[in-house]
């Protein structure tokens, strides 16, 4: 289960494009899949459906591993040591997380280049949008996490018929750019949320 879901999370972080677009004769713009579906380009999500939720998070009192990024050197993620194993990752990810004993996955991707947030989001989207045709956004929001502004997004999607479901977060600023990214089955997303919540709330930045 580790490494299908690893594999179908680094696809969508990395995937070539798997879609076509073409122009309906009404002048819409459309995306085929090679499984011969489509749908319209503007059924992304976008910026102006984004919420504001007013309360702030901070990290867990138990998250006392600070791991520090090295490509924004700025930023790094408070942890359960006792929760949490990790590594390196690779040229895509800077860290691989996984939960204890548990199907429960996350990655950090860090860039060191400024992005708005909101193509940010839509840049994730997209990306996973490659792998998982059906993908849907289930919920996002804006955030303030330990002082620092960021886009909450939960998206569902089959990926090589996995039901599969990232709870993320996003950030952007002179720092650089963050994609925080908790991942499991769909099946076993509402046993997992405490936790996501849990690791995704360590985001913060290094004085």
């Amino acid at each position: 289960m580790r490494k299908i879901l690893l594999l179908i999370c680094l696809l969508s972080a990395t995937a070539v494009e798997a879609q076509k677009k073409a122009v309906t004769e009404s002048g819409d713009e459309v995306l085929l899949f090679d499984d011969g579906t489509w749908k319209y380009a503007g059924d992304a999500p976008t910026a102006d459906s984004i919420k504001v939720n007013s309360k702030e998070i901070f990290k867990n009192k138990n998250a006392t591993f600070l791991l520090k990024s090295t490509r924004c050197t700025q930023m790094g993620f408070w942890l359960d040591p006792k929760k949490w194993k990790f590594k390196k990752g690779d040229a895509d990810a800077e860290f691989m997380l996984q939960l204890q004993g548990q199907d429960l996955y996350a990655m950090i991707i860090t860039e060191k280049i400024e992005v708005p947030l909101e193509s940010l989001q839509q840049i994730a989207f997209d990306n996973a949008l490659k792998v998982a045709p059906d993908l849907v956004v289930v919920k996002k929001e804006y955030r303030t996490v330990n002082g620092l502004q960021v886009l909450f997004m939960q998206m569902n999607g089959t990926m090589t018929g996995i039901k599969a479901t990232y709870y993320s977060y996003y950030y952007s600023g002179t720092f650089g750019s963050i994609q925080f990214v908790t991942y499991t089955a769909q099946n076993l997303i509402k046993n997992y949320i405490k936790d996501c919540e849990e690791l995704l709330s360590g985001f913060s930045a290094i004085k």
